[in-house]
């Protein structure tokens, strides 16, 4: 039997790309799925599919940067299915720039999005999982969260520190003998709405070439299903997934 069958998951950022896919591959093995974003009708469809391949889901329109939403969400899970066992914070965004053109609202709404968004998932779930003494905290972080590349300063500082709170909050959950895991994942270049919005035409010339040889979505999917499928008394702290031909 499936170690996700049953599992409640819930995944922000579940409209497109890697979220999409993830709740495509956690629903067809048997987990219970709570869905966030903040396009309503994307959520409707998804629902509506993975209901009909009778997979369960529900969902609630959420903004990642209002932490009230994020404590609204847990609050939504626990009242219809009793328990929270993972979070997939995969919500995120990317508009890349070279830091002399001022992109400064553009910084602000990946730190708000990237990092906020992050530690507003955690503190929603967290007492939870801790009365619990069991949970999986799963953040999509980037390629980006280990190196630092021209164009690319901000966005990677905001996934670097995405590598930051998951290890420290692996290090407290692991002290407090909490059982509570945490999986740090570093996507390379994937075929998702994140190039979307690159606004500096002369990042997305290079980003547009780059993402040529992207990877499905599927793929972090599936990375993310094998974190949560193995047993209680593993974790999976750390991957990196990137295209085969790319080599930053």
């Amino acid at each position: 039997m499936s170690n996700i069958k049953d599992k409640v998951v819930i995944i922000t950022g579940a409209s497109s790309g890697i979220g999409e896919a993830a709740a495509k591959e956690l629903s067809s093995k048997g987990a219970k799925l709570v869905l966030a974003a903040r396009r309503e009708d994307r959520l409707s469809k998804l629902q509506e599919e993975l209901q009909k391949n009778g997979g369960q889901a529900i969902y609630k329109v959420t903004d990642v940067t209002a932490h009230e939403q994020l404590e609204e969400l847990a609050e939504y899970a626990l009242k219809e299915f009793g328990k929270i066992d993972v979070l997939v914070n995969n919500a995120g965004v990317m508009p890349q720039s070279f830091m002399f053109k001022k992109k400064i609202e553009e910084w602000n709404m990946m730190i708000d999005v990237n990092i906020k968004g992050v530690l507003y998932g955690i503190a929603a779930v967290l007492p939870t999982m801790r009365e619990q003494k069991s949970g999986h905290i799963i953040n999509l972080s980037s390629i980006a969260g280990h190196h630092v590349f021209a164009g690319g300063s901000v966005y990677c500082g905001t996934k670097h520190a995405v590598r930051a709170i998951t290890e420290g909050l692996r290090q407290e959950e692991a002290i407090s003998g909490t059982n509570i895991r945490t999986t740090n994942i570093s996507p390379g270049a994937v075929s998702t709405e994140l190039t979307e919005g690159i606004t500096d035409v002369e990042i997305k010339q290079a980003y547009d070439e780059l993402y040529k040889g992207a990877i499905e979505p599927e793929s972090i999917a599936r990375a993310i299903a094998f974190a949560i499928e193995e047993p209680a008394d593993v974790a999976i702290n750390e991957m990196i997934i990137r295209p085969t031909k790319q080599q930053a």
